[in-house]
């Protein structure tokens, strides 16, 4: 079962408690939006500028336009609210994660660069991780890694 698979909270309840508990531990700034199939979360803390994407599932897709048993087709109204509640599960899911990273920072259990690294964006509007997962995969695949304990 998927963490927070039915929700009430809405999009819109848990964006701003994601905004409330960024400001709460500190950040300057905060920023939501959305295009197309994406959603967004993007913060600044700790001199660092922090982005969050939240993929929204296909309005399309046969989970939220057909019925699970009998695969019967869904009304639109049917649809939609099938496809919110999916949505509605995206964003209680983020608002977990970015708790449970505030409060690991805070508590000391580990660093702001730790948590989020991978989120923060650089100059030119990507993130971390978006430079660097396509070299840590590309290094994987070439099997030229180093030993699993260095130096022992």
């Amino acid at each position: 079962m998927r963490y927070a698979e039915k929700t009430t909270v809405s999009s819109e309840q848990s964006k701003a408690e994601i905004e409330r508990l960024v400001t709460r531990y500190g950040a300057t700034a905060f920023a939501t939006g959305w295009q197309g199939e994406r959603a967004a979360i993007t913060f600044e803390m700790a001199q660092r500028r922090v982005r969050f994407v939240v993929p929204l599932p296909d309005k399309t897709d046969r989970l939220f336009t057909h019925t699970p048993g009998r695969g019967l087709k869904r009304s639109d109204e049917e649809c939609y609210r099938e496809w919110e509640q999916a949505c509605r599960q995206r964003w209680r899911a983020l608002a977990l994660v970015v708790k449970a990273k505030l409060e690991a920072v805070e508590t000391g259990i580990s660093t702001f660069e730790s948590e989020f690294l991978a989120n923060v964006l650089l100059p030119d509007g990507k993130t971390v991780g978006e430079h660097t997962i396509p070299k840590v995969e590309a290094a994987y695949q070439s099997g030229k890694l180093v030993p699993l304990l260095p130096g022992w």
